[in-house]
């Protein structure tokens, strides 16, 4: 064959080649565009009892419509499927610990933890319990996602990706969604049990006792507003841990490799960097001190930031029986029928995790002469072997047997069995009593419906359209035998507080009604010193600076505000809980620690010069500072977090305790001298160990500490979960790289993977003046104009209409 043949069908091969890949590149783009949302036209609708519409805003924001709830339940339900179908999928799948037959044998330790729990058995038989009007919402609600699904002219891309075809939703597939959020809220308690034994185990009582405060001078409780005063003295000697340095190859908090000891798949259930973060605000202002005489409420909940967003933006709206309309506006969780935190027009209600004590760890007995047999606190039984079959994509289907005891299932640890009695295993767990408050009128009833609600145990904090405001918990909680401190420990059978004796009554919780002070507030601290602590008991309580910081912002804002003041507080970075850690730091740099040490000056000068008060992006003094604050932890816990690891991967002297800053600081300020670590010559050498791990840690690129700015570490990439998975898609399924002011310790909680999940303000009654953010738009798909629509307004803290706008698309439902 002659060159010119060659150059010819070299030529034709190149062009044919050309033409199959622009043919690939167009078929999935089509295929791609066939999983978009359908936003106009007429749909019929089976079972529908009278008419729905879907109407969205420029935003994708949807007022839905209907002429019965049960109607918009299912019109909910078909737009939640169109936008977010594969998300609702990893909930219920996450509950039910199903995800390995997505996902293969990388998800199959989060599989095996989960379904020692049984959710899927339970959903079945919780959902066959609940009031028939409720079944038939859930049903409604399935019937539409079903519907919604069908009505794609392909399916999600994500299953094309995983080469499985999308399972149809039931209805107590709704109830596992709830359930998966009891794993995000309440999951880590039985780490924290855990953890809180070995700490029994070695340190004496005055040791644990000063470890591990009940409470510090930061908390902010409801029932008492005055710092606490009286703290446990510094004991004589520290465990024989403190201080000790840890094996090689560990890695501590402070560690990249750390940050990264989580489950693959946690992120898509709000579960994102909880080493070193815990989050949820919300406050109300009484209407004796707003413009419009109504109450103000204000609520963004900490979850893991991802794409899509975990919640999804709605009005709900259909007839009240009285010749009316009833309206109810905010956000709702794809997978579920209701509006879960919002206003009605009446009532306005927000959430924060309670962070009360809602698991025990009851150390079974076992007799030699009993064999198969364990000792409960209802004498002995014999547990039932429920074999659990998990399959895997791409292997052989794994089996798990799950021993269940009369308390909850056996877990094993440390040589020990532990039956895990949680409330999330009883029928009070799940609901859908959320309705109701789409129902209620008043804060009094609101407050009656609060405790009914089956989600895990939440800071209510509520306000009506007459001015009152009040707090209290919803969810379960139980009537233990006794209380006391320890609850939060691993139990032998023979304590009383490991005791259920029922239900709390709804009479019987505690509740904050119209304090004097016009302004109420919860952040995940202790909520009461006094009268009702004892009901909630400590699950883990953050340390309080936030909540402090929230009190402090709300009295600032005087005997007169409006809904704009009250959501700014929300995007407070002020580093108040920092400035003493700096203090500290700068102190320990004096003309000594400088002498010949040219990085420890930059980082004194930097301290001093880039320090603005505030975790702003562009302060090279707060990164410093927080650093520092973090390395003293590794320090001084390496040894003992070293050992906890090893009894659970959630384990660690920060699970023990949230207050280990201020057990530290007192350390570091009294200095008594059993507690410096014998390998350092004084406390400045501690201090300044301190300190070169930063400088270390932050120059290890070669960068200069000038550049180390906390926008840099505190920098996110919200993606979805497949953007690294899939490289040519990966453009389209993360946003760039966008540094973020605030973290942990104030109201503008911020991380890389963890944040204010959304921001709502509003006044009831007022829905007009309500302000919102999301950190995503309302779409999953990445070719949906909704995307990533509102991000950039959530990242800057530019405040949104909470209402949807003018009508753009209008989709509606027939018989």
């Amino acid at each position: 064959m002659n060159r010119s043949k060659v150059a010819r069908w070299s030529k034709r091969l190149a062009v044919g080649v050309t033409g199959l890949v622009a043919v690939s590149v167009a078929g999935g783009w089509l295929y791609l565009r066939g999983s978009l949302a359908q936003l106009d036209g007429t749909q019929q609708a089976a079972g529908l009892e009278t008419t729905a519409s879907v109407a969205r805003d420029a935003r994708g924001v949807p007022l839905i419509s209907g002429g019965s709830r049960l109607d918009v339940a299912y019109a909910t339900g078909f737009v939640h499927a169109q936008e977010r179908y594969f998300q609702m999928d990893l909930l219920r799948r996450v509950a039910a610990g199903e995800l390995s037959e997505l996902f293969g044998e990388r998800a199959l330790s989060v599989d095996k933890s989960h379904r020692l729990h049984r959710f899927r058995a339970r959903a079945g038989l919780a959902l066959k319990e609940l009031p028939a009007a409720d079944r038939a919402l859930l049903e409604r609600y399935a019937a539409g996602v079903n519907a919604g699904l069908a009505q794609l002219r392909s399916r999600p891309f994500e299953y094309a990706l995983v080469g499985m075809a999308p399972r149809a939703w039931s209805a107590d597939d709704s109830l596992l969604v709830i359930w998966a959020m009891y794993f995000d809220l309440q999951g880590g308690q039985e780490a924290r049990e855990l953890a809180r034994g070995w700490l029994a185990e070695n340190a004496s009582p005055a040791q644990r006792s000063f470890l591990a405060p009940e409470a510090t001078h930061w908390d902010a409780p409801l029932d008492d507003v005055s710092p606490i005063a009286g703290t446990a003295t510094i004991p004589d000697m520290p465990p024989v841990w403190w201080g000790k340095p840890k094996a090689a190859g560990v890695p501590t908090l402070t560690d990249p490799k750390a940050a990264s000891i989580r489950a693959l798949f946690d992120s898509k259930v709000a579960s994102a960097d909880f080493l070193n973060t815990i989050g949820s605000n919300n406050w109300a202002v009484a209407g004796s001190r707003s413009d419009t005489g109504a109450a103000i409420v204000a609520d963004d909940m900490h979850l893991g930031i991802s794409l899509p967003a975990i919640w999804y933006r709605a009005a709900l709206q259909f007839p009240d029986g009285k010749g009316g309309q009833r309206r109810i506006v905010g956000v709702t969780l794809p997978g579920a029928p209701v509006v879960v935190v919002g206003s009605n027009g009446h009532v306005a209600w927000g959430f924060t995790n309670s962070y009360g004590d809602y698991v025990d760890l009851i150390a079974l007995d076992t007799d030699a002469a009993k064999p198969g047999q364990v000792r409960t606190q209802a004498g002995w039984e014999t547990p039932v072997l429920h074999e659990e079959t998990i399959l895997v994509k791409g292997a052989a289907a794994e089996k798990l047997a799950v021993r269940e005891t009369s308390l909850g299932p056996i877990r094993e640890s440390r040589g020990r069995s532990y039956a895990v009695h949680w409330v999330a295993h009883t029928a009070r767990a799940v609901n859908v009593n959320a309705q109701r408050l789409e129902w209620a009128d008043s804060l009094d009833q609101a407050l009656d419906i609060a405790p009914t609600l089956g989600i895990p145990a939440q800071n209510f904090v509520g306000g009506d359209d007459k001015g009152n405001i009040g707090w209290t918990i919803a969810g379960p909680l139980p009537r233990r035998a006794a209380s006391g401190n320890v609850s939060t420990y691993p139990m032998p059978v023979s304590e009383a507080a490991g005791v259920w004796n029922g239900w709390l009554a709804p009479e019987e919780y505690p509740k904050v009604v119209n304090p004097a002070s016009g302004q109420l507030y919860t952040a995940n601290s202790r909520q009461l010193l006094n009268a009702g602590s004892e009901k909630l008991g400590d699950g883990g309580f953050d340390l309080g600076a936030r909540t402090h910081q929230v009190r402090e912002d709300l009295t600032a804002l005087g005997a007169k505000t409006d809904v704009k003041k009250v959501y700014e507080i929300g995007l407070d970075d002020r580093a108040i809980f920092m400035a003493g850690w700096r203090d500290r730091a700068m102190a320990a740099l004096d003309a000594k620690a400088l002498a010949g040490q040219p990085q420890r000056a930059e980082v004194l000068k930097l301290l001093k010069d880039s320090w603005s008060g505030k975790a702003s992006v562009d302060s090279v003094g707060y990164r410093i500072t927080r650093g520092y604050m973090y390395a003293l932890y590794d320090l001084l816990f390496e040894s003992a977090n070293e050992q906890l690891a090893a009894i659970d991967p959630k384990a660690s002297m920060a699970s023990i305790t949230s207050r280990w800053p201020v057990v530290v600081a007192r350390v570091l300020d009294q200095q008594p001298a059993a507690w410096l670590p014998p390998q350092y010559a004084n406390w400045q050498a501690l201090h300044l160990a301190a300190i070169d791990r930063v400088i270390a840690s932050l120059t290890k690129d070669g960068k200069p500490l000038a550049s180390a700015s906390w926008g840099e570490r505190n920098t996110a990439v919200s993606a979805h979960p497949f953007a690294s998975a899939v490289p040519l898609l990966g453009r389209f399924l993360k946003v760039a790289p966008d540094m973020l002011p605030g973290d942990q310790h104030m109201p503008r909680v911020s991380g890389p993977t963890f944040g204010q999940s959304e921001r709502l303000s509003v006044s009831p009654g007022h829905e007009e003046q309500g302000i919102f953010n999301l950190p995503g738009g309302q779409s999953g798909h990445p070719l949906s104009p909704y995307f990533l629509d509102g991000r950039d307004d959530w990242v800057h803290g530019r405040p949104t209409p909470l209402l949807p706008g003018p009508v753009q698309h209008t989709l509606t439902f027939v018989k």
